[in-house]
């Protein structure tokens, strides 16, 4: 149900990054459904073009699809000033991530780059390819960076995301002073549990779901219930809406209460032994290497 007018977001140009599944994907449909024209970024091209078609198709808006990696630095700004080139941005969705779960002594230099380069890197280099224009051209600008509410809990068993969100989360906060005179907005969202296949066969593969239960119910969420995208596409439209320009520097929970009454992390995977994490493992690179077989085709 929507809680908006239609046509509320018409005349805004919203980039999406990590636009074409999941999370991404239902908040690219619900801006393009209230008249928004949407960019989508990520790095399987073939996905990308079906999601843009199919957004299209149901909302009759503009939505262009671009493969951009977003850790290479130089691809954002390619892929940035192209976006420009044809009418600038309104707005920007931090949304492109990557997570998977392990103990923290198994981590090699690379697997913490894995994340950190899209969730940190990518993410910075991503929002001043954006700002840097919008303060060139004189324009006002709004930052959506989503992150998680590990950043207030720590996050047992996925430090380098939950590292990485907090240095979005700092980078939020202090852009929306020193940006904040130039017109240009920045807040967060911190969602619990929205179930999406990507993430959640990385953070809660099969074998792991059948030994302990996680991922299958609403244990530890007050109100006793997973979250819908609905729900997280009406707070996005809410901060990336015009109404809405004295709001910034807020990072805005939506988990049905998770993180504070049980952490909303995953602590409780202590109990796990090293054949449970094996077999963890196994299924977690059998997930990556499903998406690399799809990049490639």
């Amino acid at each position: 149900m929507t809680m908006f007018a239609p046509g509320l977001m018409q005349g805004q140009k919203i980039l999406v990054t990590g636009g074409g599944t999941g999370l991404g994907k239902s908040m690219a449909g619900a801006f393009s459904a209230l008249g928004a024209e949407v960019v989508i970024w990520g790095r399987r091209g073939g996905v990308l073009d079906d999601t843009a078609a199919q957004i299209a198709a149901a909302t009759g808006g503009k939505v262009t699809a671009m493969a951009v990696d977003i850790r290479n630095g130089g691809a954002i700004d390619e892929a940035m000033q192209t976006i420009f080139d044809a009418g600038p941005l309104t707005g920007l969705v931090n949304n492109a991530a990557g997570n998977f779960i392990s103990p923290t002594e198994d981590l090699s230099p690379n697997a913490f780059n894995a994340i950190a380069s899209i969730v940190a890197h990518g993410t910075f280099n991503t929002t001043v390819a954006a700002g840097r224009r919008w303060i060139e051209q004189g324009l006002k600008g709004n930052i959506l960076s989503i992150v998680t509410t590990w950043v207030w809990t720590g996050g047992p068993f996925t430090v380098p995301s939950a590292m990485s969100k907090a240095g979005v989360t700092a980078m939020t906060q202090s852009l929306a002073q020193e940006w904040g005179p130039k017109g240009i907005r920045a807040n967060a969202i911190a969602p619990g549990p929205f179930p999406t296949k990507g993430a959640w066969e990385r953070l809660m593969p099969e074998p792991l779901m059948k030994k302990t239960g996680a991922g299958t119910g609403a244990s530890g969420i007050p109100m006793g219930r997973m979250g819908e995208h609905e729900e997280l596409n009406n707070l996005a439209v809410f901060l990336m809406s015009p109404g809405c320009e004295y709001l910034t520097g807020a990072i805005i929970p939506i988990d049905g209460g998770q993180w504070l009454a049980s952490n909303g992390n995953f602590n409780s995977l202590s109990a796990l032994d090293r054949s449970d994490w094996d077999m963890i493992k196994g299924a977690i690179q059998a997930t990556n290497a499903k998406d690399r077989s799809e990049r490639s085709a």
